[in-house]
């Protein structure tokens, strides 16, 4: 076997050990305008290396829609569309410049465990956080507000909450 063989073989293996996780979160690609899909990958870019605490982990799929951070993992989507439950009479947490729309059930449950998807609603694209129960309560207030200034200054604010 030829030294070139055996390096090709060797990152193989490593490829083998390291990289067929089937934990990793998966983004799936949005259906986007030129100029939404330039935004996300923007916002991505962006994002810090850490969040809440937990560092981030490699995504399968479409990375430059998103990002996710600790095991279990924090997932951010940008580009998604309007969650379902929101009417125009639906809650919306404010964190500074940032509105979330956390389901019903995401805000009133006395489960703890609950994992929790949110939307931000005041800048476009919109942007997706599910925050696992685990990390809840101190987890999804800090996750939102430490995505909160990354979004106020790469995307486009549209209003309050809509």
């Amino acid at each position: 076997m030829s030294l070139r063989t055996r390096g090709v073989v060797a990152c193989a293996l490593v490829l083998l050990a390291t990289g067929c996780d089937d934990s990793s979160p998966e983004i799936d690609a949005p259906d986007l305008s030129a100029a939404d899909a330039s935004a996300c990958r923007d916002l991505v870019a962006a994002l810090p290396k850490t969040l809440a605490g937990h560092d981030e982990v490699d995504v399968t799929g479409d990375a430059g829609y998103g990002a996710a951070w600790g095991d279990p993992a924090i997932v951010l989507t940008c580009g998604v569309g309007r969650p379902d439950g929101f009417t125009d009479t639906s809650t919306c947490l404010q964190v500074d410049s940032t509105g979330w729309f956390v389901p019903d059930i995401g805000r009133v449950t006395d489960d703890q465990a609950l994992d929790v998807t949110t939307t931000e609603l005041n800048y476009r694209p919109r942007v997706q956080l599910l925050v696992p129960g685990e990390y809840r309560p101190d987890g999804f207030t800090n996750a939102v507000g430490e995505i909160g200034a990354v979004i106020a200054q790469t995307l486009r604010r549209t209003g309050h909450c809509v």
